[in-house]
């Protein structure tokens, strides 16, 4: 039987067909912009299980949708044989598969659209099926498919510093070439930084002025021009044999409001960089190194030699070197005036991951990064993702467990952990993540609104930083979002709770 309301008469239709757990479907050609290989995908935390996460592509942000499980079936691991169906709309969506077929024309009077009902099993929504070579082909209702998985998101959205944002822009004009690099030993290995990172490089003074008490990478400071220049050993930073070599370097970068001298043994040179010949740290050894490693590129110069280039603000992750930002901020409020009027153009966000996921907080929201301390004080009858309380530096500081917030699995140890610690107008809390990362700059037209497609999630993740150059996809929290209302309520009673127990143990002590 032929039923063509549908698709009318006589007139041939192109489908792409694919695979997906061991079926043939097919979507219309027409409503297929590319087919591609998988990118890197940012998981969206409480997001629809359909959802795989986002992916960026060409400086577009999408979501990504895995058929398996938009059809009721259990997501698997991808293969080298999976692809991503890009479909355009009004809501463009990647569609991610086991494997494309084969792009194959049919008549439409072939296509039977009376028996779609009659073919679909559980799950399946069809809008007619058609035989190819011998094998029975059905023709997926995109749109229904994702209109029962997805809850539709907000109209608009703001961004996480509260201000509106419009429609993302097909690209992002995002130039992070670096030209030129400077070179440099380090422990008898090569290393590099972005010249435009460094102000100058000087030899290092015979004699230090050592600061007591300070971490062991801070060799000293050193005067420099009107003021005093801290120097952190490099050979500390990443971790090499620590051995002064006989004539150091300092290498004078500019880190925030801060200026820091990094010693190295010597510099080298510096040189010019062709872009498709620097590539990102490969993800076994970033993951080797618990996703904290300090080298953000690797340089393939000439004869295979590589050279890592460093990123500065990754170096710059220790409680140290916060009192050294902090306290260069409290002599010079005139470089602070500086800096906020920089942020006019560009935006800072402070990026900790959880797994291998990205995520980032306005810095303004960030009070500090420390470690996890060892003593954290359990409470009874507290949602899991509560970790306890810690006291820090006087303060009674509920402590959250990201993990168990963004419904992941535990890592089963607090080793090596840090502290996120987060204000909002009328909380202060402390995010238990995996690392931190970076401090991140960007400009403003970096920033996306989140697609429509994240169910649950769009109040959490409103916007995505999209680093179209390195595709990459960082997604953005909103801090008032972090907490439910009843989660909120929580800390308000226990804020309560824990003011009239101060309180009363005054009250006793005056007392006595």
């Amino acid at each position: 039987m032929n039923d063509v309301s549908k698709y009318g008469e006589h007139t041939d239709e192109r489908f792409l067909t694919f695979k997906s757990d061991g079926h043939l479907y097919a979507v219309p050609a027409a409503s297929v912009s590319e087919v591609v290989r998988l990118p890197p995908i940012a998981r969206v935390p409480q997001a629809p299980r359909s959802l795989m996460g986002l992916a960026n592509l060409r400086g577009s942000v999408f979501p990504v949708a895995s058929v398996r499980a938009l059809l009721g079936g259990d997501e698997t691991a991808t293969t080298p044989a999976s692809r991503l169906i890009v479909l355009d709309g009004t809501s463009s969506v990647a569609l991610a598969v086991d494997q494309v077929s084969r792009l194959v024309r049919v008549a439409r009077e072939k296509i039977r659209t009376a028996e779609a009902d009659v073919a679909s099993k559980t799950g399946e929504r069809l809008t007619g099926v058609f035989e190819s070579h011998s094998e029975v082909v059905k023709i997926l209702d995109i749109p229904e498919l994702l209109r029962q998985a997805f809850v539709a998101g907000v109209s608009r959205r703001k961004t996480a510093d509260g201000t509106a944002i419009s429609k993302a822009p097909a690209s992002v004009q995002t130039d992070v070439r670096r030209q030129r690099l400077v070179t440099f030993e380090v422990a008898g290995q090569e290393y590099a930084l972005p010249l435009d990172t460094i102000r100058e490089i000087v030899a290092t003074p015979d004699h230090l002025t050592t600061v007591p008490g300070s971490d062991e990478a801070v060799r000293g400071v050193m005067p420099y021009r009107d003021g005093l220049l801290p120097l952190l050993s490099l050979q500390r930073l990443l971790g090499l044999p620590s051995t002064p070599a006989p004539r150091e370097q300092a290498l004078i970068v500019s880190v925030g409001n801060t200026l820091i001298g990094f010693v190295a043994d010597r510099m080298r040179t510096v040189i010019s960089v062709e872009a498709e010949r620097v590539e990102k740290v490969p993800p076994v050894l970033a993951a080797r190194v618990g996703g904290e490693t300090k080298v953000k590129e690797v340089y393939r110069a000439a004869n295979d030699r590589l050279i890592s280039v460093l990123a500065p603000e990754r170096l710059l992750r220790e409680d140290v070197m916060q009192r050294l930002i902090q306290r260069d901020v409290a002599m010079k409020p005139a470089t602070a005036e500086r800096s906020l009027q920089s942020e006019a153009v560009e935006m800072r966000f402070l990026v900790f991951r959880l797994d291998n996921d990205e995520f980032a907080l306005p810095i303004k929201a960030v009070d500090e990064v420390a470690r996890v301390p060892e003593q954290i004080t359990r409470l009874p009858k507290t949602p899991k993702f509560l970790e306890g309380v810690i006291n820090l530096r006087g303060e009674v500081l509920p402590v959250i467990d990201q993990r168990r917030r963004f419904e992941m699995p535990s890592s089963g140890t607090l080793a090596g952990k840090r502290l996120v610690v987060v204000r909002t107008d009328r909380h202060r809390a402390g995010l238990i993540v995996d690392s931190v990362s970076e401090v991140l700059r960007c400009a403003s037209d970096s920033i996306k609104p989140s697609p429509d497609l994240t169910g649950d999630a769009h109040g959490l993740v409103r916007s995505v930083i999209n680093l179209e150059a390195s595709a990459r996809i960082v997604l953005l929290l909103d801090p008032s979002e972090l907490l439910t209302r009843a989660e909120l309520g929580l800390l308000e009673s226990f804020g309560k709770d824990m003011h009239n127990k101060d309180g009363a143990k005054g009250s006793r002590q005056t007392k006595q």
